[in-house]
């Protein structure tokens, strides 16, 4: 008798486990609005949208290429220096990126200032690195990266919309709102100081945390 020997199918590069690296991280997964990471760079450098894109691009591609080194080296890095791996390789991204902002986009560079090398303390990176590649393949690890390096972008990107056009009345640094609107001009409006200062940068992330939590908070619960 001839005995058929079953082999699992394989898992296609975008199958559904897949692509659900990608989709959590902007739902129940998030990791600013429901993990709470990566707080203070999204209050620091949120007044306009142009430094927040460059921000949010930033952290998504040191995420998802530390995540994919550190996967490709997983089994050869000794757990007691595993730590200090991680740091160097993540140190060596942020610096390459910083040299890339300086290169092509100096003016939003200098207004990043510090923030670029405090990418390094940023706990998202970290996280998951410590929580998905080192047990994952290079694939998965860097589409989990991706996915939570466009998840921490995507509430930057949407806390500089809302503070700069009711702050200052434009986005990307072109005014949107129309002179005529303004008081001095006999419309009606007036842009809000408050929300270029850093309180409000607080306010607006508690305001999306609470709607993020609402809307899956029974997710979130289990």
């Amino acid at each position: 008798m001839s005995s058929e020997v079953k082999t699992a199918p394989k898992e296609g590069l975008f199958s559904k486990k897949n692509r659900q690296l990608l989709k959590d991280p902007f739902n129940m997964q998030n990791p600013v609005t429901v993990q709470v990471l990566g707080i203070c760079s999204s209050l620091a450098i949120t007044v306009k949208l142009q430094p927040a894109i460059v921000m949010g691009v930033s952290v998504l591609a040191v995420v998802a290429f530390s995540n994919l080194i550190t996967s490709l080296m997983r089994n050869l890095i000794p757990n007691r220096i595993r730590i200090i791996v991680q740091l160097v390789v993540v140190a060596a991204l942020v610096i390459v990126v910083d040299q890339i902002l300086k290169a092509y986009v100096y003016d939003v560079s200098k207004q990043l200032s510090v923030f670029v090398g405090l990418i390094i303390t940023n706990c998202i990176l970290m996280g998951r690195i410590e929580a998905f590649a080192l047990s994952n393949s290079p694939w998965k690890s860097f589409l989990d990266g991706i996915g939570n390096g466009a998840g921490y972008a995507a509430v930057l990107i949407i806390i500089a919309f809302i503070r700069e056009l009711l702050g200052s009345g434009q986005l990307y640094g072109v005014q949107v709102i129309p002179h005529s609107w303004y008081i001095q001009n006999g419309g009606f409006y007036s842009n809000n100081g408050f929300m270029l200062l850093p309180p409000m940068a607080l306010i607006v992330v508690a305001v999306i945390i609470w709607i993020q939590r609402s809307k899956f908070k029974s997710l979130i619960e289990e």
